[in-house]
């Protein structure tokens, strides 16, 4: 799979069925050659207008499932609310 491919997937929480977005960047351990983590932008600031406020970064042992559309990830809800304050 292609780092392409992953950018197109959309993220979902398995522990509360949330959608986190879209896959927007990869970390890589290139001495090991493994990937660490997938990076999800967090939800928008102010109508869009000052960038985003955090983003989610889902180490590779908490993804679950790699489909054909979507990710599924178990993230504590904890976590979630805390990216998502304004």
């Amino acid at each position: 799979m292609r780092i392409s491919e992953l950018k197109q997937k959309e993220v979902i929480n398995a522990e509360d069925c949330r959608r986190l977005g879209f896959v927007g960047d990869v970390d890589f351990d290139l001495c090991e050659g493994r990937m660490l983590a997938v990076i999800v932008p967090g939800p928008g600031s102010f109508c869009g207008f000052l960038g985003r406020e955090k983003e989610y970064v889902i180490p590779f042992c908490d993804i679950c499932q790699v489909g054909d559309d979507i990710i599924l990830v178990r993230v504590r809800k904890k976590e979630v609310e805390e990216a998502c304050k304004f």
